[in-house]
């Protein structure tokens, strides 16, 4: 028999009845005023819809700290009876979301939702065990973004878009050889971008199909595919040529670095190309962008989805789950995506969407944000790709990052690597006992 979920922090999870209203409670992450702001206008929308249709629900809408946060504090609703219709939550938390037993399958409330106008690859990540289990919502992928000035200035031309680790640091050499005061490459030091180019060779982060045809028991760090990104960060951390605040996962920290023009080539998310962009016209200076740099001898296998999506908690009332899956995808719908992708940089997620950008000139307009398109579209849909599903995902990202803190101290990459397999295997196998 299964045993109760550790909650996040530790505790364990009991199912319990959900509590009964005529308010539709949408849990989520964002606090900055333009997103949030965003989702609040849409829910008056939606909600001035039911009056008029003289429909007793409302949406209400509830911040409720980080993605990790707002799982916890979904968890621990469930627990007293009172857990939220809606819930954001972010792509690395799905299998604890599925193993938390509070959720249900959009599709076991509405069996006609048609999910063929959503892009393959985003879809992937959110179907398991052939089940799609959550709306896709705010999608996104990492792209190289360029300071093609400091480019130019090292004696390189302003449209070369480094497309291998190789080309990167022939760039560097570059750098190198001018009289350009800046660092030739910065990034967030976070695990995400290392799951991608394991991706990109098609390689799976942990074993089992990536834990989509069983349950993961085996995180895959000591492979041929996590030490060749090893390789490429322990090669640009020793010659100078990548920078980073010292601090995991500081997204706005290394942002600054490159928007400072501080460095040449910056890696972070899409959604955060509409930041960057207004940064860099504030800076002065011309930003480019580029797809992912992959691993050399390696043919594109495609990006992992970031970012978020939407889940229906378990136990209401019938007609108020068909209220909020009706939300959800009125939030998600071709015309709001097409809003929603040009307020933030997230993929619209939708066909129709791309299509509908696509015939009003936006990519033409605004060719830096093709790119991110032409990457995802390009994605070859497979377990690799679909990206690892395991209960203790954020606890390995830290575990990683970790090791390769461990190698820019001058550790050698095998034995950082095999205490990181060693240490998270075995926190994957204290969750995975709660389901023996």
């Amino acid at each position: 028999m299964k045993k109760l979920l550790p909650l996040i922090a530790g505790t364990m999870v009991a199912g319990a009845a959900m509590a009964q209203s005529t308010d539709i409670e949408f849990w989520y992450a964002f606090s900055d005023a333009p997103r949030s702001g965003w989702i609040e206008d849409r829910i008056a929308e939606f909600n001035a819809g039911l009056e008029a249709d003289g429909l007793d629900y409302r949406i209400v809408g509830e911040r409720k700290g980080s993605y990790p946060e707002t799982l916890e504090a979904a968890v621990l609703a469930a627990r007293t009876g009172s857990a939220p219709h809606l819930v954001q939550l972010y792509e690395v938390g799905s299998q604890l979301a599925v193993d938390s037993g509070i959720f249900t399958p959009v599709g076991a409330v509405n069996e006609e939702i048609d999910f063929s106008d959503y892009i393959a690859p985003v879809l992937n990540y959110y179907t398991i065990g052939g089940e799609v289990h959550s709306i896709p919502f705010n999608s996104s992928s990492p792209i190289l973004y360029v300071n093609t000035d400091l480019l130019e200035q090292i004696g390189l031309e302003r449209d070369f878009r480094p497309d291998t680790f190789g080309e990167l640091i022939e760039a560097c050499e570059a750098l190198d050889a001018s009289d350009v005061d800046a660092s030739c490459f910065g990034m967030s030091l976070n695990g995400w971008f290392i799951e991608q180019w394991v991706s990109q060779q098609n390689a799976e982060l942990v074993n089992n199909g990536n834990g989509r045809e069983a349950r993961a028991t085996e995180v895959n760090l000591t492979s041929d595919a996590v030490r060749t990104v090893f390789e490429f960060f322990q090669t640009m951390n020793d010659n100078g040529w990548y920078t980073y605040t010292g601090r995991l996962e500081d997204w706005d920290g290394s942002d600054a670095i490159f928007t400072n023009q501080e460095a040449i080539f910056h890696i972070t998310s899409t959604a955060d190309l509409g930041n960057i962009t207004a940064a860099a016209e504030e800076a002065g200076f011309t930003l480019g962008t580029g797809e992912l740099p992959i691993p050399d001898d390696s043919e594109r296998n495609g990006v992992v989805i970031g970012g978020a999506s939407i889940w229906l908690s378990a136990g209401h009332e019938q007609e108020e789950a068909e209220v909020a899956t009706d939300f959800a995808l009125f939030l998600t719908n071709t015309e709001n995506m097409v809003s929603w992708h040009k307020l933030t940089g997230y993929y619209p997620v939708l066909n129709s969407s791309v299509d509908a950008l696509t015939e009003e000139g936006w990519f033409e307009e605004l060719p830096e944000r093709n790119i991110a398109f032409t990457q995802l579209l390009n994605t070859v849909p497979n377990n690799a790709s679909a990206g690892a599903l395991m209960g203790t995902f954020q606890a390995t990202r830290t575990i990683v990052e970790e090791a390769l803190q461990k190698v820019f101290a001058g550790e050698s990459i095998d034995s950082a690597l095999e205490e990181a397999k060693t240490l998270a295997d075995a926190a994957l196998a204290e969750y995975n006992a709660n389901f023996d």
